[in-house]
């Protein structure tokens, strides 16, 4: 495994198809699925490694936010990575930016309004990985199911030519969505009543449900009476990331929340069928040492 923190050494280092793995490090299995999406039928495999200021509307949480290089790096070597990009924010950001990327319509709700320019961040950054990497394609998890729609939007406006390969959810063994912030949760309980008004839900829209009301309101009572600080639930169009009355078409039910000083967010994503995609589970505790 190579690692570089410049543009010009991860091009020089990649061969033939290549994917690539955006992240902000502290690694999860979560992490290594998208590794795994990429790996049997790319050439090269690169994982970026950059904490993005951009996307933070909250200095202090860009300082809590972990950081754990040497034990990255192990984990991506071990997962199969060719190459990590792991610039400086110099590198990345040689001045400060006066181009910013903004999806409007797809960012506009949910995130939008509690994070204001928090996926003008993302957009920027992720928009200078394809420009500056020119990866084949690369692999986004459907935990952050806005984000991943913020991303399809934006290799598709711009044309990139990138091919976004989706990797469904990763939970806990307990149904918690695997996220670096989960280290820092204190009230496990509360926490897991996301997943659980997500799952109910769900159950709910098996056996017929098609009202967003109503799977909204039983997502967010769920997390509600666990302790959690529900910030919305709210059930969305797959591909615009606009809310929609009624599951009538590919849809996501997202919901976000504060446990003690943590934010996290979660969603399934529901078809009109009323089948679900929950993620998949370990089978014990994750390498963030969750419960």
């Amino acid at each position: 495994m190579i690692v570089v923190d410049s543009f010009t050494g991860a091009r020089q280092a990649m061969v033939g198809r290549s994917g690539l793995v955006p992240t902000m490090g502290s690694l999860h299995e979560g992490h290594l699925a998208c590794v795994a999406a990429l790996r049997s039928d790319s050439d090269c495999v690169v994982m970026s490694i950059f904490v993005n200021p951009l996307q933070f509307d909250d200095p202090g949480d860009l300082a809590r936010y972990p950081r754990s290089m040497e034990r990255d790096l192990e984990l991506a070597g071990a997962a199969g990575v060719d190459v990590v990009f792991a610039p400086p924010v110099e590198a990345m950001y040689p001045e400060p930016p006066l181009t910013r990327v903004v999806v409007s319509a797809v960012s506009a709700e949910m995130e939008g309004v509690h994070r204001p320019g928090h996926f003008d961040g993302v957009a920027t950054v992720v928009a200078k990985l394809f420009a500056g990497l020119r990866p084949d394609r690369a692999a986004f998890g459907r935990k952050d199911a806005q984000q991943l729609a913020v991303v399809k939007r934006l290799a598709a406006d711009l044309s990139f030519g990138v091919q976004i390969v989706e990797v469904p959810t990763v939970r806990e063994h307990d149904g918690l969505a695997l996220s670096s912030r989960n280290v820092f949760i204190e009230d496990r309980k509360a926490a897991l009543g996301l997943s659980r008004g997500l799952f109910l839900a769900a159950d709910s829209a098996r056996a017929g449900e098609r009202s967003a009301i109503t799977l909204e309101e039983i997502a967010g009572r769920t997390a509600s009476k666990a302790g959690a600080m529900v910030e919305y639930a709210t059930l969305a169009d797959v591909r615009t990331a606009r809310r929609i009355p009624a599951l009538d078409r590919t849809a996501f039910l997202a919901i976000a929340a504060r446990v003690g000083s943590i934010r996290l967010i979660d969603n399934v994503v529901l078809e009109p069928d009323g089948t679900a995609d929950r993620g998949t589970r370990l089978d014990g505790p994750s390498i963030l040492g969750g419960s």
